[in-house]
């Protein structure tokens, strides 16, 4: 199983550990584009401060954000577990996890990532403000940019098996499984049931219990099938709808009764 998350906008602070080594992530394949977006950041970020805000769309209270940007390559570096925070990393608490759980999570979680594009839960990265929907002066936007990389690298990632696809729009755009790949993907929306609303808060607490529901119970569905009858067995609700065609995703909606 892999299972594709967003990141977090808010993030704990970059370690105090070795700098980081763009060669040492997961997806070695990406390297080349991760070190050109990487050099394109720390420029924008270490000349005009004002066009660099501007750029990455941080309010006046984030202006230190760009000045954090500019130290990235000599920043310390800590797992992107710890890295990444907000309320679906606090829902899914990998820290609390027993040790087999915490290495199907090391297996299984792909974060997504404006400057990085994807990374595991284990690689060591320094904390970054740069959103998928940022558009750099050199590179252009870069959920247009990642997609030519990200389509030669996530299929194998993928391997056979289930994708679990709980990505936030802007995300999804930068890598959108194709045949064999969609067939055994499910996208999944959280539901409040009385209103049928998406409503944000508890859709990204949501979906960190989900994660957290199936790495702890070390349930390994082969498919979206399989991890609608694993969903509900351990407790959730959810609808779920199969693709019309060949080649396209499950979609599936979890329902909650209550906002928290």
């Amino acid at each position: 199983m892999l299972v594709l998350l967003p990141p977090s906008e808010g993030k704990a602070a970059s370690g105090r550990g070795a700098p980081l080594k763009t060669g040492s992530l997961s997806l070695p394949g990406l390297t080349a584009a991760r070190e050109a977006v990487l050099g394109e950041l720390v420029e924008l970020c270490a000349g005009d401060e004002e066009k660099a805000r501007e750029v990455l769309g941080l309010s006046e209270g984030l202006r230190g954000e760009v000045a954090k940007n500019v130290e990235l390559p000599t920043a310390g570096a800590r797992p992107a577990g710890e890295i990444y925070t907000g309320v679906l990393y606090d829902a899914l608490d990998l820290a609390s996890l027993d040790a087999a759980a915490k290495r199907r999570a090391a297996r299984s979680l792909l974060v997504f990532s404006g400057l990085w594009g994807a990374v595991r839960v284990t690689d060591r990265i320094p904390s970054y403000r740069c959103s998928m929907g940022v558009k750099l002066p050199g590179l252009g936007a870069l959920g247009a940019y990642w997609r030519a990389p990200m389509a030669e690298v996530l299929p194998e990632a993928a391997g056979d098996g289930l994708v679990l696809d709980l990505r936030s729009a802007a995300y999804a755009a930068a890598w959108r499984p194709k045949g064999e790949v969609a067939s055994r993907t499910a996208t999944v929306r959280v539901l409040h049931a009385p209103t049928r609303k998406v409503v944000s808060h508890f859709n990204k607490a949501t979906k960190g219990r989900i994660v957290r529901s199936l790495l702890a119970s070390g349930t390994a569905p082969e498919g979206p099938a399989e991890l609608v009858d694993a969903l509900r067995d351990l407790g959730y609700a959810v609808e779920a709808q199969a693709p019309a065609k060949a080649g396209k995703p499950w979609s599936l909606d979890v329902l909650v009764d209550e906002v928290h």
